[in-house]
């Protein structure tokens, strides 16, 4: 398996420490963001990682032939000319992680875990690996926790939607009438069979297979060059293209560094982790 790292974003929120650096080299715990990551992914048995970059890319780059990318085989994803989210990020990718430039793959292409640079999390990545599987497009880490967009599953584990529970909005369109009984809240979903579909946050980390690549290039055409990794899986939910599927981790816990008064907090959640790599 290989695996990308998405390490381009802009970081506004880490502001003033992004004005001069790239979030991915935020440190944390003696480690930087990009160092817990690769770490864990090669603690997991995958070496073979494509990181991509734009903010401050040049440091990114600088920073791991300095630390001969800690052993692995690193690949860089060069978007400094177009920060393309995350769907448009892994399609640009698709060359370095063995596909063509037309989304389609060979036949020893492999599936890729992907993730974001700045989530941490106790996830027992052999277990994840385990259990995606190889008919399904993708896998995605989802969690039971309070937010404001939620991807829409069935029982079964298989996507069938999002909403954004702010402003009411439903993908496909045609829940928009919510006739499939989602839950008003999480806790109010008791049995599966009596509540179709359950609402459960994603975590920014998935495992796609080779056959995801050319979906990412039909949603390409829908959206343009830039668009994420959601509106590629709700394009295969709408169009009924394949199926995504939800892992959920046991004793889950995570932290999105995103937020500057945070720090201290992420500070801590990073020891916590230090004795599990």
């Amino acid at each position: 398996m290989k695996a990308m790292i998405f390490a381009a974003g802009l970081g506004p929120r880490l502001k003033p420490l992004t004005d001069t650096m790239p979030k991915a080299l935020l440190p944390l715990a003696g480690k930087t963001l990009l160092q817990w990551q690769i770490e864990r992914l090669k603690a997991a048995g995958i070496e073979d990682i494509v990181v991509n970059i734009h903010h401050f890319g040049q440091q990114i780059i600088d920073y791991l032939k300095v630390k001969e990318g800690f052993g692995c085989n690193i690949q860089v994803s060069d978007e400094r000319e177009a920060l393309l989210e995350t769907g448009g990020g892994l399609l640009k990718a698709a060359a370095l992680l063995g596909y063509d430039d037309n989304g389609k793959y060979e036949n020893n292409a492999q599936p890729v875990l992907v993730c974001n640079v700045d989530i941490l999390s106790s996830i027992d990545l052999p277990r994840l690996i385990a259990a995606h599987r190889s008919d399904d497009l993708a896998t995605v880490v989802v969690s039971d926790r309070e937010t404001q967009r939620y991807l829409l599953f069935s029982g079964d584990g298989t996507l069938h939607g999002w909403t954004n529970i702010k402003t009411g909005e439903y993908r496909p369109t045609t829940l928009t009438a919510n006739p499939l009984g989602v839950p008003a809240s999480n806790t109010q979903r008791g049995d599966l069979t009596t509540n179709p579909l359950i609402r459960l946050a994603f975590s920014g980390m998935q495992i796609v297979s080779p056959a995801f690549f050319a979906e990412l290039r039909h949603t390409q055409a829908e959206k343009g060059d830039k668009f994420s990794l959601i509106d590629a899986y709700l394009s295969v939910v709408e169009r009924q293209a394949g199926t995504i599927r939800a892992f959920v981790p046991q004793n889950y816990r995570m932290m999105d560094v995103g937020k500057i008064d945070q720090l201290d907090e992420a500070e801590q959640f990073a020891e916590s982790l230090n004795t599990k790599l």
